[in-house]
């Protein structure tokens, strides 16, 4: 399986409830081979509405971040332990986050990744 094939299978997941409120899925961005892969908690509604992580506030914060450490986006991969937004922003619950961790951990085997940042307690 490739990275864009986990993508298109992920689309089709109905395995929690978070399905039914998503505008999109947001799978993740960046380099398929990176060293370096940030993870997140959950999309919020900016992600949601553009089907990427880390595209709101967060996102503009991430980017100075990376930045001032001479990264950019398209240096490393960007995700989240869910891949669809919990109402109104909420945490991610712990059966939510059960359901994609197949495919996070799909993600690890196919981007293999010699680091791995988590954002968020619940994402550590």
């Amino acid at each position: 399986m490739t990275l864009d094939e986990l993508e298109i299978k992920c689309k089709d997941c109905t395995n929690c409830d978070l399905c039914e409120g998503r505008t999109n899925l947001v799978f993740g961005i960046g380099k398929k081979d990176a060293d370096i892969m940030l993870i997140g908690e959950g999309p919020g509604e900016n992600e949601d509405l553009q089907g990427e992580p880390f595209v709101g506030r967060s996102g503009q914060l991430l980017d100075k971040f990376l930045a001032a450490i001479h990264l950019k986006r398209d240096d490393i991969f960007i995700t989240n332990i869910v891949q669809c937004r919990p109402p109104e922003n909420r945490d991610p619950a712990p059966q939510e986050w059960e359901a994609c961790m197949p495919y996070l951990r799909e993600q690890f085997r196919l981007i293999r990744p010699k680091i791995i940042v988590c954002l968020g307690r619940i994402a550590a």
